[in-house]
């Protein structure tokens, strides 16, 4: 059966295949039926598709999600990014929910219904990163010609505020609790802000003892931007570093071997140390605290020494200050000192001085004065 300028249906045996051009080019598709409805359907929906000027076509159809996130992974390893751990966890919670399922079944509906099954177990910053990498599968995804359009989704509030942070009598508490290789790296990171990783992979060519500073070359930070950090100007950071530097010496000759990383374990280096610092933090009484506190602890100890908010973000590593105002926290304690100021500053001000605003009349009283000065 031919529909001129639409297309035409056709049987090659008992099976009904559909005929349709698109960009010039000649598509033939077997429905996979003996039923003819079913081909006049089909063929509605790729002139359907090619009037809207995309066209998902057999092969489309087939692209998998699985298919999709070999993409992303690709992607990551690629352009050597930084956070694909966090990638491949996202694509393991997706696969929980869209195993096995075609791109063209991805729609926002099954979207939003992800996001409320997940809502369940995640918070929903961990579901926005989640849906980012989704987005940039079905991007990739477009990119090879693989799949014909992205699905809209469904916007998520944020809730991204980080509200954790350590006063000082509670990091002295748990770095009581932890084994001391552990200990030393805490409290570099509570010094640096620094992310643990880049702690963890610290090595001591990043180190100048002479000059008093710890380098990160570009490309090995998140934001892949190089950072340096003037140690010598910390006392305790700098007495910590050389300490380390002594007890690396130390490990080297018992072992016999050089160790290349400035915080390790008898030269092994730190791969996790999650369970060291669950027990600390249970023992110190602040249980469920994050290691990524340490971070947020670090900016808000800056800010309130007076340093510069350009200069805080070049030192913990911040690129946009949306960024270093998540980590800025404001404590309870921090809102009493700014009322104290203020009261001591009130002290110090002679009565004589302290303006004081006239009460004004209301119109009405006045009306209610004039009134009686007529009636005497």
């Amino acid at each position: 059966m031919s529909r001129r300028g639409m297309g035409r249906i056709y049987q090659r045996g008992q099976t009904y295949w559909v005929q349709y051009r698109y960009r010039g080019r000649l598509f033939r598709e077997s429905t996979g039926s003996s039923k003819e409805p079913a081909a006049v359907k089909l063929l509605k929906r790729r002139l359907g598709e090619i009037g809207q000027g995309r066209l998902a076509g057999p092969d489309l159809e087939r692209t998998s999600f699985e298919d999709l996130g070999a993409m992303l992974v690709d992607d990551y390893i690629v352009h050597e990014r930084k956070s694909l751990d966090r990638a491949e966890l996202s694509i393991r919670h997706l696969k929980g929910f869209f195993a096995q399922a075609r791109a063209v079944e991805i729609t926002s509906d099954r979207i939003s219904a992800y996001i409320r099954s997940r809502l369940d177990h995640a918070k929903p910053g961990t579901i926005r990163l989640e849906l980012a990498a989704l987005k940039r599968m079905f991007a990739l995804g477009m990119l090879a010609g693989k799949v014909a359009s992205r699905p809209l989704f469904p916007s998520l509030a944020p809730s991204n505020a980080r509200t954790g942070f350590f006063e000082e009598p509670e990091l002295k508490a748990v770095l009581a609790e932890l084994p001391d290789h552990v200990r030393r790296l805490v409290l570099f990171l509570s010094w640096t802000g620094w992310r643990s990783n880049e702690a963890k992979s610290l090595r001591w060519t990043q180190v100048d003892l002479a000059g008093g500073v710890v380098r990160l070359e570009a490309g090995s930070t998140k934001s892949g931007a190089s950072r340096v950090f003037p140690f010598s100007e910390l006392p305790e950071l700098a007495a910590l570093i050389r300490e380390q530097r002594e007890w690396t010496s130390q490990v080297e000759r018992d072992r016999g071997a050089l160790c290349p990383w400035v915080f390790h374990r008898d030269g092994k280096p730190i791969l996790s140390f999650r369970g060291a610092w669950t027990l600390a933090c249970k023992r110190a009484g602040v249980q469920g605290r994050l290691v990524h506190d340490l971070r947020r602890t670090a900016a808000r100890s800056l800010i309130r020494a007076g340093v510069s908010e350009g200069v805080v973000m070049k030192l913990c590593g911040w690129t946009t200050r949306a960024m270093l105002d998540r980590y800025n926290i404001t404590s309870v304690t921090d809102l009493e000192d700014g009322l104290r100021k203020l009261a001591a500053h009130k002290l110090a001000t002679p009565v004589e001085q302290r303006r004081v605003m006239p009460i004004a009349v209301s119109s009405s009283a006045e009306n209610e004065h004039t009134l009686s000065t007529k009636r005497g």
